[in-house]
Order: C-alpha cells, then sequence, then structure tokens
C-alpha cells in the first residue's frame, strides 16, 4: 500500500527515487565503477534511456544521493532546534541514534564507496567537499552555541574537526567491528561530545623553543 506522503509526491520525483535506489543498492553490491547504468537500468525496471532523462551520468546521481543525505541532516538539526532543551543537549541525546544509523551495514558500504570513488575522481570529491562544507557549518552551530570564553577559532574548527572524524569513523567501524557494543559506545560517546562540545579551551599551544646553533 503506498501511504499517502508517497502518493502526493509528483510523478518525477518518485522516478528519481526509484533510480536512487536501485543506484544505492548497484553500486553497494559491485562499487562506483563496476554499477554500470545499464545495471541501474535494470535494478530499477526502467531503460538505460529513461535513467538519462533524470541524470546526466554516475556523478551526477553520486550528488544527489549525497544532497539525499544532506537534507536527512538538515531534517536532524531542524528538530533539534525546535525540541525543547539546548541544542547541545539535543545532539548528546541522540547519539545512539546516531551511532545506529552510522553502523547501518548499508550506509557504511555505500559511503565508503563514494569516498573510495571520490579518492580517485575530481568531480565526485568536489561533490563530496561541498556535502562536507554544509555539515561542517551545521555542526559549528552546536559549537558556536557550546562554545566556552576564550575559545579560539582555531580551536573552534579543530573541535569540529574531530567531531567530523568521531562520526566519519563509525562507518569504518561498522565494517571493522560490526559487533561492538554500541550501548557501551553510545554511553563513552555522550561523555567525550559532552568534554568536546562544552569544555574550557585548550588555548595556544606553547612555542617550541628553536635549537641552538651547532657549535
Amino acid at each position: 500500500m503506498i501511504d499517502a506522503t508517497e502518493a502526493s509526491r509528483p510523478k518525477s520525483e518518485l522516478r528519481r527515487q526509484q533510480i536512487l535506489d536501485a543506484a544505492c543498492a548497484c553500486v553497494r553490491r559491485a562499487g562506483f565503477h563496476g554499477a554500470s547504468m545499464a545495471d541501474i537500468a535494470k535494478a530499477a525496471g526502467l531503460s538505460v534511456g529513461q535513467i538519462y532523462r533524470y541524470f546526466e551520468n554516475k556523478e551526477a546521481i553520486v550528488a544527489a544521493i549525497v544532497a539525499q543525505d544532506l537534507a536527512e541532516m538538515r531534517e536532524k538539526f531542524a528538530e533539534f532546534s525546535e525540541g525543547d532543551g539546548t541544542l547541545t543537549e539535543m545532539v548528546i541525546q541522540r547519539c545512539p541514534e546516531a551511532i545506529e544509523r552510522n553502523y547501518d551495514p548499508d550506509r557504511a558500504a555505500l559511503v565508503l564507496e563514494v569516498l573510495a570513488e571520490a579518492a580517485r575522481n575530481p568531480r565526485v570529491a568536489a561533490i563530496v567537499r561541498e556535502a562536507d562544507a554544509v555539515e561542517r557549518t551545521l555542526g559549528r552551530t552546536v559549537l558556536e552555541e557550546a562554545r566556552a570564553a576564550g575559545c579560539s577559532e582555531t580551536e573552534l574548527d579543530a573541535r569540529g574537526e574531530v567531531l567530523s572524524m568521531i562520526f566519519d569513523g563509525m562507518v569504518t567501524r561498522a565494517v571493522n567491528n560490526p559487533q561492538g557494543d554500541r550501548a557501551a559506545i553510545s554511553r563513552v560517546l555522550r561523555s567525550v561530545m559532552r568534554h568536546l562540545l562544552s569544555d574550557q579551551p585548550l588555548g595556544e599551544a606553547p612555542a617550541v623553543p628553536s635549537k641552538p646553533p651547532a657549535p
């Protein structure tokens, strides 16, 4: 049965989603290079010509997949903003949900395939880096709210980078150690997040003394 939300979407939007779902399945199964437009068309139950009506090439499909992921992230931040607590607490309390999402084997496989292609394809790299810039901007809103007095721009940027490392790294752990105790990981992650978001600044690194000239 088609739900009301699905039925209300324009036919072109539903067709695009049909293609994206098929593309994701093909990329997870065969990798970006192994998933041809013919394979994607077959998985979607369409002709190759129909695929090209919606997407110019595979890079355009990747861009749409990444945009879909960003849209979900924006929705989450909108929910945080509308919640009763502070943005920081809302994010910390949703850590278990973030872990479940990033440890999902299908999502992990897809993310890693896109990143692998970005490492060798400049066009895909540009798509991924643009999305990363948007994600960092969203994360910055949380950091700014919890910012301790005296925390420099440089340190705030570094904290944001460490946050990205933590969440981006989860997809790797989903492959390397899928049986990790997620409840225990969640408890530790909430503690780390609270420390990272609102702890006192570290201050500037002490200058390294120069070596005296050799005699």
